[in-house]
């Protein structure tokens, strides 16, 4: 047998004993996985409890993109309003979680404010 099919046997077996080892560990330690811990806190996908915790952690994860670009460009929250036609505190609730916020807006903080490009994509 040639070197390369040793090699790539044992990088097989290497894998599945990590993998089998991770699970031990976990079991051991009763830990579990992110996606176990929100099925098993607020509830299957499906239910009307986990879309509402979906929804609520889509707008987080926004505020937190657009923070960090903000954070990124060196720009306080404060000039990043000044450059899109907006004030400081409406930059804040966008960064900290603003439920309803206009479409024309967002893309006027992000392409004016931060010289970002906006990108959306629906899955189904």
């Amino acid at each position: 047998m040639g070197f390369k099919r040793k090699h790539k046997r044992h990088h097989k077996e290497k894998l599945k004993e990590q993998k089998k080892l991770k699970k031990n560990i976990m079991k051991k330690k009763n830990l579990t996985s992110l996606s176990g811990f929100i099925d098993k806190e607020v509830g299957l996908r499906g239910t009307k409890k986990r879309e509402d915790f979906e929804k609520g952690f889509e707008a987080f994860k926004l505020g937190v993109l657009i923070q960090q670009a903000r954070q990124e460009k060196g720009l306080t929250q404060e000039q990043v309003a000044e450059l899109s036609g907006t004030n400081k505190s409406y930059i804040s609730k966008l960064e900290k979680d603003l439920k309803d916020v206009r479409f024309s807006t967002l893309q006027r903080i992000i392409s004016e404010g931060l010289g970002g490009h906006l990108e959306i994509s629906i899955k189904l």
